[in-house]
């Protein structure tokens, strides 16, 4: 092989090589997060003039929840980082969901940006709440603070998963969102994650391993971006 020839091919070869060391050295890997429950698509002005169309997503509406003690926790209280809901199912059901937040709880105990909560009908009385809310949080072993078990009414707990969270969306991913009106389709063993926006930005079945490390990866991404916003 030529002198000329010989150059030439190991620059071939040692372009290739460069470009992934800039890369690995000086890029940044960015990984979107989806945001479910779109609404409605606004045409809005661009900075050249001209018009683009954005689409409006669903922000899930202030309530409020009794939680141990009787004391009235407001959600936006919750979502100053971020935070995890689980629609509370008895026994077998819910027990992935559970098993599943008390190990992001103790993945993320010193962040204080992620936050869980378990949302659970509330009884007859306020004794008996208090009592249940209690029992459930001695069971599942909730830090103060960062595992919040709170009770609101049944049917206002039936519209938030509905109408707020997406809960029983028939396609929470596509536009317009559509809440489904069976209650059947409410899925004890899934967790929504919930950013500062009151966006909803994920669901996983927590039957599933890999649906649970993708929402680890998920929350990491969710505070990088936050990291990255300074």
């Amino acid at each position: 092989m030529r002198p000329r020839q010989t150059i030439l091919l190991g620059l071939l070869l040692l372009v290739p090589v460069l470009a992934f060391l800039f890369l690995y050295g000086f890029g940044r890997n960015h990984y979107a997060l989806p945001t479910y429950l779109p609404e409605r698509a606004d045409s809005v002005r661009t900075s050249a003039g001209g018009w683009q169309r954005d689409t409006v997503f669903h922000r899930v509406r202030p309530f409020r929840l009794r939680t141990t003690g009787g004391r009235v926790l407001a959600s936006t209280e919750l979502s100053k980082g971020m935070y995890l809901v689980q629609f509370y199912a008895p026994g077998e059901a819910g027990a992935p969901a559970t098993r599943a937040l008390a190990r992001i709880q103790e993945r993320f105990r010193p962040e204080p940006r992620v936050r869980m909560v378990t949302l659970v009908p509330t009884e007859a009385t306020e004794a008996a709440t208090n009592a249940k809310l209690e029992k459930l949080s001695e069971q599942y072993g909730t830090i103060a603070g960062k595992w919040v078990v709170g009770a609101v009414p049944a049917d206002t707990l039936r519209q938030l998963a509905q109408y707020e969270f997406g809960q029983a969306a028939l396609r929470p991913e596509h536009f317009p969102f559509r809440p489904a009106t069976e209650p059947g389709n409410l899925l004890p063993g899934r967790l929504l994650l919930v950013d500062d926006a009151q966006h909803v930005r994920g669901y996983y079945d927590a039957t599933d391993k890999y649906e649970v490390e993708r929402l680890i990866t998920e929350i990491n991404v969710l505070l990088y971006t936050y990291d990255d916003r300074h």
